[in-house]
């Protein structure tokens, strides 16, 4: 399915609304209008989404055909949304309108080929859910780094989260980064020169598939190390990771701020590690941003504030 981002919204929205269906028949597994759309505004709705949606693929994944979208598109696309700390209700527009495009291409190919092919987007609606939970939607706007960071992680319950969360902490990378780690993405001893230490070196790709090198300690690299050459890869559930925080953090009565804000304690450390080297704020400002795989310098701030 190939075309610009207007044609590809078009040909979708076209077996997804039904003008005139009526909602009996729209919430009847026995209807053909089952899980249809009668409204040209909801139809309007879902299509900005989608074009803006198919505009992040391209730039940021390479990717022209909507047949081939999976889950972690579809969570990168929606993590990337978070940390601009949108409105609750644009965040649940974004939701609901790539449920909707689930169902689209389900649809879709399913007219196409005579079968559906299967997708799942339901890591939107966790991204939601968590998103709502941990007040990172707009507003509500506050520091997120952990007063210790290191109790928690002891604390977690399974012992890759405590790993994940340990190479998070240590490298500043995202959830999508360490969620799954192979064997080629472990790179070895890397001399860093802002702590005039030698570190080692895990590729992870983020934030669409950008991809770069985080710095980890030698013990956390090791144990990475072990378990990829038992388990052939390192991979933990998204799901299960967040809530095992969640939940370890209720016991030991702090503030639930989930994955994300490991990323918040280590902007702070290293900025304080290029603070130490000799460079100025600016400069520090821009180099962690890269570290984390940023851009712009001022979003270190971000990181930075309370």
């Amino acid at each position: 399915m190939r075309g610009s981002v207007y044609y590809l919204s078009a040909e979708l929205i076209k077996v997804l609304l039904v003008e005139g269906a009526k909602k009996t028949e729209r919430i009847d597994p026995n209807h053909p209008n089952f899980q249809k759309i009668a409204s040209y505004g909801t139809a309007s709705t879902y299509r900005a989404v989608w074009e803006n949606f198919f505009h992040y693929l391209r730039e940021h994944w390479s990717v022209k055909d909507p047949e081939i979208i999976t889950s972690d598109m579809v969570g990168s696309y929606m993590d990337f949304k978070v940390l601009n700390h949108p409105s609750k209700q644009y965040l649940e527009k974004l939701s609901a309108s790539l449920g909707a495009l689930e169902r689209a291409l389900k649809f879709y190919t399913k007219n196409k080929y005579g079968v559906a092919k299967e997708y799942n987007f339901s890591v939107r609606q966790f991204i939601l859910n968590e998103s709502r939970n941990l007040d990172l939607v707009a507003d509500n706007y506050h520091n997120r780094a952990y007063a210790n960071p290191e109790l928690l992680i002891e604390s977690l319950s399974d012992s890759l989260h405590r790993l994940a969360a340990k190479i998070q902490l240590s490298g500043g990378c995202r959830l999508e980064g360490v969620s799954l780690i192979k064997i080629d993405q472990l790179r070895g001893i890397q001399f860093d020169p802002i702590t005039s230490t030698n570190k080692t070196a895990v590729f992870t790709k983020e934030k669409g598939g950008k991809g770069s090198d985080i710095l980890i300690s030698h013990e956390i690299y090791a144990e990475l190390q072990e378990h990829i050459s038992i388990h052939k890869h390192f991979k933990i559930d998204r799901q299960k990771y967040s809530t095992d925080i969640r939940e370890t953090c209720k016991k030991l009565d702090i503030p639930a701020e989930g994955s994300h804000s490991f990323r918040w304690n280590f902007a702070k450390r290293r900025m304080i590690e290029y603070s130490r080297a000799g460079y100025t704020y600016e400069q520090s400002l821009q180099a962690v941003s890269w570290a984390m795989k940023h851009n712009r310098a001022n979003i270190t701030e971000h990181y930075l504030g309370g």
